[in-house]
């Protein structure tokens, strides 16, 4: 478990990042096709990491780290497609919460991917944040069988196999704008014929219903940009501080704190008692992951 504080609040400033860019996505939703909003969240992040790299010089991947790069472009293409998706039919507060399911499947496909173990306070800050993920559905009559949720489960499984090779990937001497620029550029390559053809078939880059100018999308994509690229660049830093990618797990959840606030601001969203204590549970469980571990050292050091 993380005894130094530098992992954990790098992660914290990749899920804020996080949750702005889904609040960014929502709104670009009612301007963009899913297609065309996909290859512009991988394109212009990946030109301003791209850009990045170039000044301080080209790193190119070679075969041992191009793998985790190949695999990981695939996880991203497929998570974002389903998380924007889920934009499209639900809040964005239910789309996320959805998404942020991926932490929960992190340590088991650790576990069967490279025989990581599963450590014991890592299960049960799982358990918790599971806890406060379903409490988070505010549904007295639980969670209602529609074909979006099972899109917004697969985003999270998607996102939990891109976050494991992310991690893989951390390790590696590519520099954070190598892994996530080659990444996400090769992400862009991958979905911009779906994109073109969606952009040909209904002969314009912008649906009927944009309700935006063009200046303010033109600022809204940079904003989306911009909190992408210090997403993927401020978690790689902090997973490459840890010995596992499951011991920051618990922390991806706090994405779905930052979006309730992003809700209640913009959407005027409610919160109910089911939502303030699915939140409470996830707050609990990320200060335990966080400040656990070093109570334990300090306490077996003081019993020596």
């Amino acid at each position: 478990m993380p005894t130094d504080l530098r992992p954990v609040l790098f992660m914290l400033i990749s899920t804020f990042s996080l949750s702005f860019n889904g609040l960014v996505g929502k709104l670009l939703t009612e301007s963009f096709s899913t297609e065309v909003l996909g290859f512009l969240r991988f394109f212009l992040p990946a030109s301003i990491m791209l850009l990045i790299l170039k000044s301080s010089g080209w790193v190119i991947p070679n075969k041992h780290n191009s793998r985790p790069i190949i695999i990981r472009a695939l996880c991203v293409v497929g998570s974002q497609l389903c998380f924007l998706a889920a934009l499209n039919e639900l809040t964005l507060v239910e789309s996320v919460v959805l998404f942020s399911t991926g932490p929960l499947f992190i340590p088991v496909l650790e576990k069967l991917m490279y025989r990581t173990p599963i450590q014991g306070i890592t299960l049960a800050c799982l358990a918790m944040t599971f806890c406060g993920v379903l409490l988070q559905t505010g549904n007295p009559a639980g969670i209602e069988i529609r074909p979006e949720l099972f899109i917004g489960l697969a985003a999270g499984g998607f996102n939990a196999l891109s976050q494991v090779t992310l991690f893989k990937g951390a390790k590696s001497n590519l520099p954070p704008a190598a892994l996530n620029g080659w990444c996400f550029m090769l992400a862009a390559i991958i979905i911009f014929p779906v994109a073109t053809l969606k952009a040909v078939s209904t002969g314009s880059l912008l649906v009927a219903s944009n309700p935006f100018d063009s200046n303010t999308l033109m600022v809204l994509l940079a904003t989306l940009a911009i909190s992408i690229v210090s997403t993927q660049m401020f978690r790689a830093k902090a997973y490459k501080l840890v010995s596992t990618g499951s011991q920051l797990a618990p922390l991806i959840f706090t994405n779905l704190l930052f979006a309730l606030i992003w809700q209640v601001g913009f959407f005027d969203e409610t919160l109910n008692t089911s939502k303030v204590a699915g939140i409470s549970l996830i707050v609990l469980a990320t200060i335990i992951n966080a400040f656990a571990p070093m109570w334990l050292q300090h306490r077996r050091a003081t019993a020596v």
